[in-house]
C-alpha cells in the first residue's frame, strides 16, 4: 500500500499542505519514496507542563510542531528519523491516560492520545513503519536512547541528595543521562554524550562518576512512571534549563 502511494498525487498533495503549514521556516518534506501515513493532535509531556502538539507520521521520519491555528499554521517543526524511534507504551495513572514513550538516541519523550483506541493505532503504524525501514536497511534496532526528562512538579527537592529545596534562588536542572530532576550542586559537571551533543552536557554527580570508569550499563536513563502530578500541581518557573520544545 505505502508503494502504492509514494507516487501517488493525492500523497504529494498532503504533504504540500503540511509543507506549507509549517511556511519558510520549516524543512522541506517531499522527497521521492516518502509517504504520509497519518496526522492528528498528541499531548506532549513537556517538562513545564503538558501541550498539545500536531504530529505527522511519514513512513520514514515523524514531525510534530507547535499549533499556532490548527490545519493551518504549525511553527517549531521537530524530525525524527524513525529508524532510530523505539517506543513504550505507559500505563494510565490519573489524568494522564492513552499514553507511551517516544525513545531515540538524541531525544525522548511522553505522548498521549485522546483514546485508548487512538494510542493503538499511532503505535501500531509506528511500529510497523519502524520494521519496514529496518527490514529495507539490514540495520539492527538502536539499543541505547537519551532519557525521559521527570517533569518539574515531580521534583521539590533535588532526587539525587534529596536535601536541596528548589527555589526561585535554587532553580533545578536536569541530568542529560538519567533525566533526574537536580540542585545545580549535584550537577556542575560536564560530559560528551554524542548522541546528544557535540559539546560535553550537564549530568549529575552520580552519573559522572560511573560514566567516567566506563559503569555505563549501572546508569540508565530514568523514567518516572507517575506523570499525573504533572497534570495537577501548579509549577513554580525555577527551571534553569529551557522547555524541551525550543531546545532541540
Amino acid at each position: 500500500m505505502v508503494d502504492r502511494l509514494a507516487n501517488s498525487e493525492a500523497n504529494t498533495r498532503r504533504i504540500g499542505i503540511v509543507e506549507s503549514c509549517f511556511g519558510a521556516a520549516g524543512q522541506p518534506l517531499t522527497i521521492p519514496g516518502r509517504v504520509l501515513i497519518g496526522e492528528g493532535v498528541l499531548t506532549k509531556l513537556c517538562r513545564k507542563k503538558p501541550k498539545a502538539r500536531q504530529f505527522f507520521l511519514f513512513n520514514d521520519i515523524l514531525v510534530y510542531g507547535n499549533i499556532v491555528i490548527q490545519k493551518k499554521k504549525y511553527n517549531k517543526q521537530h524530525i525524527i528519523p524513525l529508524e532510530n524511534v523505539t517506543i513504550d507504551s505507559i500505563k494510565d495513572e490519573g489524568d494522564l491516560r492513552n499514553g507511551w514513550l517516544i525513545k531515540t538516541p538524541t531525544k525522548s519523550f511522553a505522548v498521549y492520545a485522546a483514546t485508548a483506541t487512538e494510542k493503538s493505532e499511532w503505535m501500531n503504524h509506528i511500529n510497523k513503519c519502524v520494521t519496514d525501514l529496518l527490514s529495507k536497511s539490514g540495520k539492527t534496532p538502536i539499543n541505547e536512547h537519551a532519557a525521559v526528562w521527570v517533569p518539574d512538579s515531580e521534583a521539590t527537592v533535588c532526587m539525587r541528595c534529596q536535601k536541596a529545596k528548589f527555589t526561585p534562588v535554587n532553580r533545578r536542572h536536569h541530568c542529560r543521562k538519567c533525566g533526574y530532576v537536580v540542585c545545580g550542586p549535584c550537577s556542575e559537571k560536564r560530559f560528551l554524550l554524542p548522541s546528544q551533543s557535540s559539546k560535553p552536557v550537564r549530568i549529575c554527580d552520580f552519573c559522572y562518576d560511573l560514566l567516567s570508569t566506563g559503569d555505563m550499563t549501572t546508569c540508565q536513563p530514568a523514567r518516572s512512571d507517575s506523570y499525573s502530578q504533572s497534570l495537577k500541581s501548579p509549577l513554580n518557573d525555577v527551571s534553569d534549563d529551557e522547555d524541551d520544545d525550543s531546545s532541540d
